[in-house]
């Protein structure tokens, strides 16, 4: 009878050691081209998505995240690339961005076999995972991204949908997802799972279902005749036009949007809000589905679930369409979080970019964090034993006339710098301005422009005096020289590679 005993003690011990030694799942799920404001924890309840909202409320949400900038007109390119290798934006350029052919079969083994530790793809996500032992898995859109890290996924399924039906749209990438926890049901010796779902919504031509567009009352691809009642409201910084030239005038994004193109119209921007929000609320159904999937396969308690995007989007705001600059709509991005160690319904700043993800996710692993990453990991933030991860807050848009525009942001305040051209091609002339914003008073960084009548009766916003950029009030003189001295500090410590008009 002891030794019967002795015996079931020592399974229970080895049950017990199981259980504890049990490496967490990860379920990486991004946007593309998502405005944090579209969601109800940032602030806008125009938007329905109940499915992203209970994430926040199971989870912890942060309130400064960010990407880190680009140095091509592709933003989401960089932007990916550095969520993939934890690297800073500027050491990121010449890495493998190249389309695999439409006929690419893909062959982990194989790739694996052609890359050596001198490679940066080796020390890129899925290739630090799989060493570790986690399978690793992807369905994402076909290219602008990092492909040296693509081609070592254990599974890899690349289309670019952003139609309005299930065959091209979100629901395909969720399928994929759907079908591997499915499969997984049947496997002996499951491996934990690192999977990376990226969807290809909300990002332009943002081709909604029709239902969804009704309930937001917009029409696609072009505006209505007349503004519908239901469409979107206009965001309380829309302005009909950019104050000034910011460097980049033949960018697609501002443009060659389908159903948008030059205009900036009350009725335009609100029904392209309209249908940016359609896309979204069908992609925060599909993640519900594939969440009721990790659910019924049992290992939902067992998974850290991540949600965020690449960067964010203008539409409207500022007289911009895309997100080619630097104010927080285009540059901060959403950052929900849920899992086993996290509290539910908090927050934090963070102050964490994108780069910063990759040595997270190995902490949580349990894995050792390559010594090639310049991010840092935030896992004491997300269990509560930190508010921030870094005070200061880097970032660069140097896609086109150079060196571009920089923020710095610290605090409340945040200085954006353009240096650039303003694109004529009789008399080109430079273009340099600062904007300095205390974001606890005026965080939509709200601009004299924004002042005028004929803007106030669109946004129906009355801005308060002080609701401006503050670069030319002699008060904010000593601000400006400070912020200024603590961007090119931090340019340096990055290694950016260009200098501003009043640069030393």
């Amino acid at each position: 009878m002891k030794v019967i005993l002795g015996i079931f003690n020592l399974f229970i011990c080895f049950l017990v050691f199981c259980q504890t030694e049990k490496r967490p799942n990860i379920l990486f799920i991004i946007s593309d081209d998502q405005d944090a404001e579209t969601l109800d924890f940032y602030g806008d309840k125009s938007c329905d998505t109940p499915v992203i909202d209970k994430l926040s409320k199971d989870g912890i949400s942060l309130t400064s995240a960010y990407h880190m900038g680009s140095y091509r007109a592709a933003v989401c390119t960089p932007s990916r690339i550095m969520l993939m290798t934890g690297r800073n934006l500027w050491e990121t350029q010449g890495f493998n961005v190249n389309y695999p052919p439409l006929n690419y079969v893909h062959d982990v083994e194989k790739n694996y076999k052609k890359i050596d530790s001198l490679d940066p793809s080796y020390h890129s996500l899925p290739s630090v995972f799989k060493r570790n032992g986690y399978y690793t898995f992807r369905t994402s859109k076909r290219g602008n991204s990092y492909e040296g890290a693509n081609l070592l996924f254990d599974e890899r399924y690349d289309k670019t949908n952003r139609e309005n039906n299930d065959i091209d749209g979100n629901k395909w990438h969720a399928d994929k997802v759907i079908e591997y926890f499915e499969k997984r049901k049947t496997e002996l010796n499951k491996k934990p799972f690192m999977v990376f779902l990226g969807f290809s919504h909300p990002h332009d031509p943002r081709r909604g279902k029709k239902k969804l567009l009704e309930k937001y009352g917009a029409s696609n691809p072009d505006p209505p005749k007349k503004i519908n009642s239901k469409s979107p409201a206009v965001p309380v910084n829309y302005l009909p036009s950019h104050p000034f030239p910011y460097g980049d005038p033949d960018i697609r994004d501002e443009n060659s949007v389908e159903g948008v193109y030059l205009s900036r119209s009350e009725l335009t921007i609100r029904n392209e809000k309209g249908k940016d929000f359609a896309c979204i609320e069908d992609m925060d159904f599909q993640i519900g589905r594939v969440l009721e999937a990790l659910k019924e396969s049992g290992e939902y308690e067992n998974t850290y679930i991540f949600f965020t995007s690449d960067h964010g989007i203008a539409i409207g705001k500022h007289g911009l369409m895309g997100k080619q600059n630097l104010y927080e709509h285009s540059w901060k991005i959403p950052f929900v979080v849920s899992g086993p160690e996290i509290k539910k319904n908090t927050e934090a700043k963070g102050n964490i970019y994108l780069l910063d993800v990759l040595p997270t996710l190995c902490e949580i692993a349990g894995i050792t964090i390559p010594e090639t990453v310049d991010g840092i990991s935030f896992n004491k933030v997300l269990t509560g034993n930190k508010k921030k991860v870094r005070n200061v807050l880097y970032g660069a848009y140097s896609g086109g006339f150079k060196p571009g525009m920089r923020s710095i942001k610290k605090g409340s305040w945040k200085l954006i710098k353009y240096d650039v051209m303003d694109g004529s091609f009789t008399m080109p002339r430079k273009v340099q301005v600062n904007q300095l914003f205390n974001l606890n008073k005026n965080p939509n960084e709200l601009l004299i422009e924004h002042q005028n009548e004929d803007v106030i009766a669109i946004t129906k916003n009355i801005p308060k005096k002080n609701q401006i950029n503050l670069a030319e009030n002699p008060k904010y003189k000593s601000r400006l020289q400070k912020m200024e001295k603590l961007l090119f500090s931090e340019m340096k410590k990055v290694g950016d590679p260009f200098k501003f008009w009043n640069q030393k």
